[in-house]
């Protein structure tokens, strides 16, 4: 089997890759890739990464004169690019809906919740089962979902309508 190559660090949140990497196995108990980044399309990079900056306690790492890339802790992404302040987010066509964020705990999920309460025109809360979820809009009015506990903590064992209406 081919070594991976080492790469030289990209950002101030780069690790160097490590010269062997452990298999992680087969069969269903194999651990498969993992979320790393999300990009999202908006009316004002500016405004959104001022936004997302606030609710998701990320740093702007890089930003240009039409996007903006944000690194939050554990290294996890989101690049935003404008896209001009007509541009429409059809409901209901193929691709990514809505990102749903986890709060660190119950004291982070009320900042969340005050952040979206203070910047968002439009706020509602939904109880599932174990878990409770606020929706509010960032700035280009995009939904902005952020759940507490995690699905690492209580097991989604059901399918929120709100997700696919």
């Amino acid at each position: 089997m081919e070594q991976p190559h080492e790469t030289a660090p990209s950002g101030p949140h780069s690790a160097p890759l490590p010269a062997v990497c452990e298999p992680t196995g087969t069969g269903p108990q194999a651990r498969g890739p993992r979320l790393a980044s999300v990009v999202l399309f908006v009316h004002d990079h500016d405004e959104a990464a001022d936004f997302y900056q606030e609710l998701l306690r990320m740093e702007v790492t890089v930003r240009t004169a039409t996007a903006a890339l944000l690194v939050g802790q554990g290294g996890f992404q989101v690049y935003l690019r404008t896209v001009g302040p007509k541009a429409p987010h059809p409901v209901g066509h193929v691709g990514a809906q809505y990102v749903i964020w986890t709060a660190d705990g119950p004291d982070d999920f009320q900042r969340c919740e005050r952040v979206l309460t203070a910047r968002s025109p439009r706020v509602g809360t939904r109880h599932g089962a174990g878990f409770t979820l606020i929706e509010g809009r960032d700035p280009s009015g995009l939904p902005v979902l952020v759940a507490y506990p995690g699905p690492d903590e209580v097991a989604r064992l059901e399918i929120i309508a709100r997700y696919y209406v």
